[in-house]
């Protein structure tokens, strides 16, 4: 292949080789249009590569712009043991694992999520069952025995200040709240059976 450089004609080959046979990526980035030759040989290599790996189109053409991206800024790494785009094949490979890993975790983060969000949704339904199967079995109480457990476990007063309250002897508030939550635990019971 023949291109003009300043008014001369030069003879150009894909492959991009120095003096000793080994390739010199450096010197081929530094010459505009040495590099835009063997790009358009290469980028289409590089492509075909990464795509038969992850077989989605613009995952490869990401990883493909990325492995360049990065050949190009630490082109002075390259030691020349291989071709260049056997090395831009390598790091565009680098790219995919890192962007299947990434996917990987967002995909495990956004699983969570979904789950967390379920696990509350249900909580939330079951807790307002819970308070539906209470209210309703509360309401099967008489008024005191309602009155006595709203302020043992609902305001957590001690038994001493629900006598005052009830204007009744501890002893006897206590008898009452062994009735109560009796009363409680059947009428919760027989809804939570049915």
């Amino acid at each position: 292949m023949t291109v003009r450089v300043n008014g001369a004609n030069e003879q150009m080959t894909p492959s991009v080789t120095s003096g000793g046979g080994a390739p010199s990526f450096d010197e081929l980035v530094a010459n505009p249009v040495r590099f835009r030759l063997w790009y358009d040989d290469a980028l289409p290599r590089v492509y075909r590569y990464l795509l038969a790996r992850c077989g989605d189109q613009s995952l490869a053409e990401e990883a493909t712009q990325e492995a360049f991206v990065e050949a190009i800024r630490s082109r002075r790494r390259f030691e020349g043991r291989s071709d260049p785009v056997t090395w831009i094949c390598s790091i565009g490979r680098h790219r995919l694992a890192d962007h299947m890993r990434r996917d990987h975790r967002n995909a495990t983060r956004h699983l969570r999520l979904i789950h967390a969000q379920s696990d509350s949704e249900h909580r939330a339904w079951r807790e307002a069952d819970e308070r539906e199967d209470v209210e309703r079995a509360l309401s099967t109480l008489s008024a005191e025995h309602r009155l006595a457990l709203m302020f043992r476990y609902l305001d957590q007063l001690p038994v001493r200040e629900i006598a005052e309250l009830l204007r009744r002897s501890e002893s006897a508030t206590e008898s009452l709240l062994g009735r109560a939550r009796e009363g409680f635990r059947r009428a919760y019971e027989g809804q939570t059976d049915a």
